[in-house]
Parts: structure tokens; C-alpha cells; sequence
């Protein structure tokens, strides 16, 4: 097992190539990485997930050959998951959202 860190494996903050030809994000929604938009990928990705889970049951009640019922089966509970993940992020921000109302000035 090769465990050496590469140029493509190094972080950035490490890689003296890559760190010094950053610009500054900008701040607000319109930037592409931050929370926000760490947020619309997670969301985004999960839809893909469910999107394809009901694909693929589609075409095992079909009983379409190239697909099996093992790939169908890892694809839900993929989707599964992944939906459980996105619940409970939702309810850590209404928490979250719910104590900072709360909170006395």
C-alpha cells in the first residue's frame, strides 16, 4: 500500500504550487464553494441517488436483464442513506435556527 503523498494527493494548504494562486472567496450566496453551496451538491447528489434507485427498480419490474437485483438493492439503500443524512441535517438547522431565535439579546 503506497501511503506517499503526491502532488495530486497533497492538501492545499500543503501544495506550495496550488495555495499561492488562490483568490479570496467572496462572501455571500454567489460564491460556488462555501456552505451554501456544499449544501445544493449534498442535495443534489441525493436526488441523482433517489433518481437512479427508482430507475433501476423500474427496470428490474420490467425484468430487464443487464440490471440485477443486487446493483437495484445497494442502489436504495444508497438512497436511503443518503435521504437519512439529509434529515437529519435539516433538523440540526431548525435546531440550530430555533436556538438562536431564542436567545436573549
Amino acid at each position: 500500500m503506497n501511503l506517499r503523498l503526491t502532488p495530486n494527493t497533497m492538501p492545499v494548504a500543503v501544495h506550495p504550487n496550488l495555495s499561492a494562486g488562490l483568490s479570496k472567496p467572496q462572501v455571500g450566496g454567489a460564491e460556488a464553494g462555501g456552505f451554501s453551496g456544499a449544501l445544493k451538491n449534498a442535495l443534489g447528489s441525493v436526488s441523482a441517488a433517489q433518481n437512479e434507485a427508482t430507475r433501476l427498480q423500474r427496470e428490474v419490474q420490467f425484468e430487464n436483464p443487464k440490471v440485477s437485483l443486487e446493483e437495484t438493492m445497494v442502489a436504495i439503500q444508497k438512497a436511503q442513506i443518503g435521504f437519512q443524512a439529509t434529515l437529519h441535517v435539516r433538523n440540526r438547522m431548525v435546531q440550530a435556527y430555533t436556538d438562536i431565535m431564542n436567545m436573549q439579546v
